[in-house]
C-alpha cells in the first residue's frame, strides 16, 4: 500500500488570524475542505493499489485526473496555511524577497496589485501563485485554475491565495475584493522569503 496523506495540524491557534479570517471559517475551511482532498486521495490510492493486486481493471483517465486533482489541493492549502500568520496592518517584506519583488516588478505595491489583480479575475474556483523560475531564478505571478489546472513545473512556489469561495464565503459571503484586500495583512513574509532560499521547495510534513 502506498503511503497515506494526513492532514497537519496549522500552524497557529484556529482564532490567530481573526478579524481577517475567522475562527469558525478558519477551522470549516481546514477541518472539512482541505482534509475532504486528503480523504479523497487515500481512497483513489488505495483503489488503485487494491487494482493492481487483484489484476483488475480501472479507469486510469478518471482515477489520474482525480488523484492529481486531490493531491494538488492537498499541497496548495499546506503552503497556503504556512504562508498566513497574525494579522499586522504594515505588513510588508523585506531582505531578498523585498529585492527579488523590486527587481521583478519595480514596487512592492505594483506587485501587490498585479497580485490582487490575479487572485480577482482568477476564473471559478481556484488560486493566485507567486512562483520562481528554478532555472532562470525569476519571479513570476500566475492562475491556477482549481488545483492543478496551469500548474507550471519546475516552479517555486514561494506565496498562494485560495480564492475559491470555501476560503472566505463566512467572513465576506460573494466579496472576493475585500478578502484579497485584508489577505495582505496575515501574510508570513519570513516564509515566503524561507522559500526564495529553499530551491528545492519539497513540501514538508505531507506523508506519514
Amino acid at each position: 500500500m502506498a503511503e497515506t496523506y494526513i492532514l497537519q495540524n496549522l500552524p497557529y491557534e484556529y482564532g490567530a488570524l481573526a478579524p481577517v479570517i475567522s475562527e469558525e471559517q478558519l477551522k470549516l475551511h481546514h477541518q472539512k475542505h482541505h482534509n475532504s482532498y486528503i480523504v479523497n486521495a487515500n481512497a483513489l490510492l488505495k483503489k488503485i493499489m487494491d487494482a493492481r493486486k487483484n489484476n483488475s481493471e480501472i479507469s486510469i483517465k478518471h482515477s489520474t485526473k482525480d488523484l492529481t486533482f486531490n493531491i494538488a489541493g492537498h499541497i496548495l492549502h499546506s503552503l497556503f496555511w504556512e504562508s498566513l500568520r497574525k494579522p499586522r496592518q504594515a505588513n510588508e517584506p523585506n531582505g531578498e524577497i523585498l529585492k527579488a519583488i523590486n527587481l521583478e516588478f519595480g514596487s512592492f505595491e505594483r506587485f501587490k496589485k498585479e497580485f490582487s489583480d490575479a487572485a480577482l479575475s482568477t476564473e471559478g474556483s481556484g488560486w493566485a501563485v507567486l512562483m520562481q523560475d528554478k532555472k532562470t531564478k525569476n519571479i513570476l505571478i500566475c492562475q491556477i485554475e482549481k488545483h492543478h489546472v496551469n500548474l507550471i513545473p519546475e516552479m517555486n512556489i514561494l506565496l498562494v491565495l485560495d480564492v475559491w469561495e470555501h476560503a472566505y464565503y463566512l467572513d465576506y459571503k460573494n466579496e472576493r475584493a475585500k478578502y484579497i484586500e485584508n489577505f495582505w495583512q496575515i501574510v508570513n513574509w519570513d516564509e515566503v522569503s524561507n522559500r526564495l532560499k529553499d530551491k528545492n521547495n519539497s513540501m514538508k510534513g505531507g506523508k506519514k
